[in-house]
């Protein structure tokens, strides 16, 4: 479509045209219940402009009926493109009214509309991030062009609607037929962007709260569908909303910015959560319906917290333009685990959490083609979708990690003051956090900020030392080397910690805080000191940077990693582990092993959890083919050790339940998960809940061992939307070539499957054990690449680009094929398949490494 992919040019140049905006926008969905395709949004802005310039406005709908531009009716047919509105001749104050037909969205992009079956309600919610507030309303849609907001929306009567602004008392009416409708006009919002406004609007069950502070009183409340409602957890959420709102406006020197705050927990929602000023959306899976771990409460409360950190960090305070996104991901990504660990009770070891999973995601980001720094170059739109990435959320946050170690807390919580101070409701970048921050510190940041955010690349960091007779350290040394391609050297703030065996397990005996930088930096600090059993560089994670053990290190962690008495070493343990693997220096069989080895000691959840994933993945794609047998009978049998050894009803308990259930490949496997399903032979403690039998039933389907008949008898024990989800997995992991058929029509043909079930065939598609069924998707896969993104949209474009991407078939012809399609494609597709296609191809190129190294 003409003009969808804004360009930096384009809005810098819109920019300087038009300023002091106010939308009013009128919303009509009273006829969302009936399945009416689109509804009427009729918007009218009025703004400055530099007299007699041109610009346009942007739109994506259905039909336009009508443009009134300062009281000139203009032709729709004339002025709109598909994208935009072309507005010629402007005053210095102008007033611009579009009357159009929207269209309710089944991608989880602009208006969103999905019906519960379970009772058979509709329910809306919107999602705007990066360009889709068009979908719904004329805008001018860049972050820079700030505007106040004043949403009218009508809807059934019996219906709850929520926006940005605190909700009014709707005014009932009657419509034609008789149906009870209402009318919700809101007041103005604060100076907010585009893709912050949100409209929420259904029979949601609501829950109320207040959040008592020292600025004031702030209504709070959960919104969800009534058939989750018993899942709604509302003691958990609202505790952990409340320490965020506490230590946020405390450490931020700012109130809250909004009036109130709103959290619906929606469904069919493609990513975590929104940041919606005062009316967050998040997916409702994050409402548990059956039993949890831990670890899944404590990454719903990090996702609660990273959106509300959103409220300062990209709503009060927002980027001029996507190149500084990483000025709100980022620093919420930071500020999330960082309250957390200080203000929260029950997650306090989320910078362990954060090591386990958030930094391998950026540390496997990094080492792609498509890597780039954080501060990205964000020419358009398309390189704006594709960059909500490990390096914008989890390289970013590190670095800022870094930056507190660099600067010290005390001084970067000061410059975070006086950055929300001097730009409250406006926008900013990068230069503009560095002023304070350098005022605080006293600090040149010219050089720290050139080579952390504006390179890309991870630096490798091993130490390099001598001993004499008695083990004392003669010399220290760490040395730092960078990617070829990635060529820069970073100043690094890190500790280096010496663990050594004793009667209580591997314990730290000394810490050695310091500074390097170039390619050797010599510690004279540990000189003296006696060589201990491992030597661990970036203590405590302080750094963002691969480590290499040593050569009596690396044995220490392949026999004794269950030793180690704190979280958090054991997870840069674990993570250098992982990463040498990844890199083929580890055999891929080692790596299990050491994973078998040391996983019955980790306390972590979300470390277990990533483990087992790891360990899988390791088999699957790193394992010499020839091992690949033996190992996952080894690893089958050995996590149904761990899983009987497991306390009852523990987290570890159902963690290996999980992992049993996708470690099976054998029929005597295939014959326990069967019974436990009927309910029989369970571990003790163990309870199969909805979501394990879903569990249990894609893993038989993958294995053969169900079909359609026993899915569908399963839907009738699980009517819900996630029931049709995880029906839809399975019926796409069953072994046959008409189940891989149908499942395909329906991820990358189809034009009305649902967002969430298009993406939950797509993890059913490919299994492990299934290669002779995915080889013909090869070519299927490169020939719906050339049109797919733009054919279902980026969303669901990006789920057939990666989650579909034959990355999984981890062979020389795999490869050979995604190699010859980008020398043939390269120059005419566009951006974002390019950089995943690409991207698909650098892991099949690491996995063949892998496994050569653990064949030799």
């Amino acid at each position: 479509m003409p003009g969808t992919n804004l360009t930096r040019d384009e809005a810098r140049t819109r920019a300087g045209v038009v300023s002091d905006v106010e939308y009013l926008i009128e919303l009509d969905l009273t006829n969302a219940p009936s399945g009416a395709p689109t509804f009427r949004s009729v918007t009218t802005i009025t703004f400055a402009a530099t007299a007699g310039a041109n610009t346009f406005a942007d739109l994506i709908a259905e039909q336009v009926r009508e443009v009134t531009l300062n009281g000139r009716s203009l032709d729709p047919d004339t002025v709109y493109d598909g994208a935009r509105v072309q507005l010629d001749g402007l005053a210095e104050r102008n007033e611009l009214t579009v009357v159009a037909d929207c269209t309710y969205s089944r991608t989880g992009e602009g208006l969103h509309r999905s019906v519960d079956p379970a009772d058979k309600e509709t329910y809306l919610y919107t999602q705007f991030e990066v360009p889709d507030a068009r979908r719904v309303f004329t805008t001018f849609e860049q972050p820079d062009l700030k505007a106040r907001f004043t949403f009218t929306v009508s809807a059934p009567a019996r219906w709850v609607v929520i926006s940005n602004a605190p909700t009014p008392e709707p005014t009932p009416y009657t419509g034609d037929n008789g149906e009870e409708f209402a009318r919700w006009e809101f007041p103005a919002t604060e100076r907010m962007s585009t893709y912050i406004t949100a409209v929420v609007a259904g029979p949601y069950h609501v829950v109320t709260d207040t959040y008592e502070g020292p600025h004031g009183s702030y209504p709070l409340s959960l919104l969800c569908r009534p058939s989750l409602k018993d899942a709604l957890d509302v003691d958990d959420l609202f505790e952990v909303t409340k320490q965020g709102f506490e230590l946020f406006e405390r450490a931020f020197g700012t109130p809250y910015p909004f009036h109130k705050y709103d959290q619906a927990f929606v469904p069919e929602y493609n990513m975590g959560a929104m940041e919606n000023a005062g009316c967050v959306t998040l997916r409702d899976e994050y409402l548990f319906r059956s039993r949890t771990t831990h670890a899944e409460m404590e990454a719903r409360a990090n996702t609660v917290l990273h959106e509300l950190a959103h409220m300062w960090f990209g709503d009060l305070v927002t980027m001029t333009w996507w190149d500084d996104l990483w000025l709100n991901e980022s620093f919420a990504e930071w500020a999330s685990h960082w309250a957390q660990a200080v203000a929260t009770t029950k997650y306090a070891g989320a910078w362990t959490t954060f090591c386990n999973a958030r930094k391998n995601w950026a540390y496997r980001q990094d080492q792609l083609p498509s890597t780039h720094p954080i501060a990205a170059d964000m020419v358009d739109f398309h390189a704006v979708e594709v960059n909500f990435d490990g390096i914008t959320y989890a390289k970013g946050a590190s670095t800022l990690r870094q930056l507190v170690a660099f600067v010290g807390e005390e001084t970067f919580i000061t410059a975070l003051k006086e950055y929300f101070s001097d730009h409250a409701f406006g926008n900013t970048e990068l230069a503009d956090l560095l002023k304070p921050l350098e005022k605080a510190s006293g600090r040149d940041l010219d050089d720290w900020t050139e080579r952390w955010l504006r390179t890309a690349g991870v630096n490798t960091l091993r130490a390099d030392f001598s001993v004499d007779a008695e083990d004392a350290f003669t010399s220290f040394a760490i040395e730092q080397t960078a990617a070829e391609n990635f060529p820069v050297l970073r100043p690094h703030r890190l500790a280096v910690g010496l663990y050594r065996r004793t009667d209580e397990g591997l314990v730290r005996t000394e810490r050695f805080e310091v500074d390097i930088d170039g390619p050797r930096t010599e510690l004279a600090e540990l000189v003296g000191a006696t060589q201990p059993d491992l030597v661990l560089l970036n203590d405590d994670d302080l750094t963002y940077a691969k480590i290499r053990l040593d050569e009596r290190s690396r044995a220490t962690l392949v026999e004794s990693i269950d030793q180690l008495t704190e979280s958090l070493p054991r997870a840069l343990a674990w993570g250098a582990a992982w990463d040498m693997t990844r890199d083929a220096e580890m055999p891929a069989s080692q790596y299990v092993g050491i994973v078998l080895r040391g996983i019955r000691a980790e306390t972590d959840l979300t470390g277990v959890r990533s483990l087992l994933n790891q360990a899988t993945s390791a088999i699957n794609l790193y394992s010499a083919p020839e091992n690949r047998p033996s190992l996952r009978a080894q690893f089958e049998e050995a996590v149904a050790e761990l899983l009987a050894a497991a306390e009852q009803g523990s987290d570890h308990q159902l963690a290996f339940a999980r992992a049993y259930s996708s470690a099976v490949y054998s029929e005597a496997g295939a014959d326990r998960l069967a019974a436990w399903l009927d309910d029989r032979d369970l571990p003790p403690g163990l309870v199969v809940d909805t979501d394990l039998r879903w569990t249990l039933i894609v893993a038989l389907a993958r294995l053969g061992r169900i079909g359609a008949d026993e899915i569908d008898d399963e839907l009738t024990r699980d009517t819900t939307i996630t029931g049709q989800e995880r029906a839809a997995q399975a019926r796409a992991a069953r072994p046959t070539p008409e189940a891989k058929e149908e499942a395909w029509r329906i991820a990358v043909e189809s034009g009305d499957t649902p967002n969430e079930t298009q993406f939950r065939t797509i993890l059913g598609f490919q299994q492990p054990g299934q290669e002779e069924l995915l080889r013909p998707y090869v070519e299927k896969y490169l020939s719906a690449a050339k049109d797919v993104y733009t054919r279902l949209g980026s969303s669901m474009g990006e789920n057939v680009l990666v989650y579909l991407s034959p990355r999984n078939l981890a062979e020389q012809a795999t490869l050979d094929a995604l190699t010859t399609w980008l020398s043939a494609e390269a120059s005419s597709v566009d951006a974002p398949t390019l950089r995943y296609v690409s991207e698909a191809q650098a892991d099949l190129t690491r996995a063949l490494a892998a496994q050569a190294r653990d064949a030799s």
